[in-house]
């Protein structure tokens, strides 16, 4: 039996660089740049972007232009422009973007499975998060917004240590039958190996067999990014996040030669090697597999040895250096 025989033939890929990639970068990334990059994004061809974080920017001041990105992002019909909201103020001032013209599509919060890590990234017990979800949920659909909500700590908490799968499966029942537009599923600190990661989705595609209501987002702490993207999609996935260069993790503590608060103290001891899939790799491996994207490859490689340059280093992303894949005998 070929186990690649009932992939999909068409993968939703959302880049969530100018978020989750720079909120971890410890100096601040010019506005200017990150416009630039979701400009180039869309040109390339995404229909997935995830502009910002809401959050508290004393906290987390890389995303003290929130808004102001907001404003001015290139809008594209059939693109949609989603940020992260963590607390009522930053689900209201969402709302208020919205009424000026100039908010989001989509609204993403987080919950995780783990008590102690939800406590950290969202400063509340799970059960009282779960009231807030319902009334942020309602709030956004009043104002035309989609809501969207990420569980985390599916695979293990850092904190805490291993947490059980079927804890996120009803979690994903739970939030479906609440309403929510879709499910991302994170793997947020690489934890999850490629038997794992089928075994998880199996279990949510046998309860939700719809692909077009749930994402996943691998972090690569360990290595196995791209192996988790090809057993989701053996489990019938066909959305998955990704960042530039594979860069991205926990917001940082330091920022400019400046402690900040953050989300408290990084869970591993070399901040550098955390990261998401990248997304020049991942586009160029579907491509390889004759898996459509939508994505145009050389804009996107571009983008990327330039966002190399953005951030000053030299990143993640294999096809930034070595190329795409030589088109095959016949290829059109």
């Amino acid at each position: 039996m070929n186990p690649f025989a009932n992939l999909p033939k068409f993968v939703h890929v959302c880049d969530v660089t100018a978020r989750d990639g720079y909120q971890h970068e410890e100096k601040f990334i010019p506005t200017d740049a990150k416009m630039y990059v979701l400009n180039a994004l869309v040109d390339a061809g995404f229909k997935k972007i995830e502009v910002s974080n809401f959050g508290n920017p004393k906290r987390m001041p890389q995303f003290k232009d929130a808004h102001e990105l907001m404003q001015k992002v290139k809008r594209v019909p059939g693109v949609e422009y989603t940020v992260v909201t963590m607390t009522e103020r930053a689900v209201k001032d969402a709302i208020k973007d919205k009424e000026a013209g100039y908010g989001p599509d989509r609204i993403s919060v987080t919950i995780s499975t783990s008590e102690a890590h939800n406590l950290v990234n969202a400063g509340k017990p799970i059960a009282e998060y779960w009231t807030n979800i319902e009334k942020w949920m309602q709030m956004s659909r009043d104002a035309q917004i989609k809501f969207s909500v990420t569980i985390s700590t599916i695979w293990g908490c850092p904190i805490v240590g291993p947490v059980p799968m079927d804890w996120a499966v009803d979690f994903t029942e739970r939030l479906l039958k609440m309403g929510v537009d879709d499910v991302c599923h994170a793997d947020h600190d690489g934890q999850a190996s490629p038997d794992k990661a089928y075994e998880y989705f199996a279990k949510v595609m046998d309860r939700d067999p719809n692909p077009e209501r749930h994402i996943a987002h691998f972090h690569v702490t360990r290595g196995w990014g791209l192996a988790n993207v090809l057993a989701a999609m053996q489990a019938g996935i066909a959305c998955f996040d990704s960042t530039l260069g594979g860069i991205g993790g926990q917001p940082a503590n330091f920022i400019d030669g400046v402690p900040v608060s953050g989300t408290g103290k990084y869970y591993y001891s070399d901040p550098s090697r955390t990261g998401l899939v990248c997304t020049e790799d991942l586009v160029v491996m579907l491509d390889g597999m004759g898996i459509e994207t939508g994505i145009d490859v050389d804009k996107l490689l571009d983008l990327g040895a330039m966002n190399e340059r953005i951030v000053g280093r030299q990143l993640r992303a294999e096809s930034v250096t070595n190329g795409r894949l030589p088109k095959a005998y016949g290829q059109k």
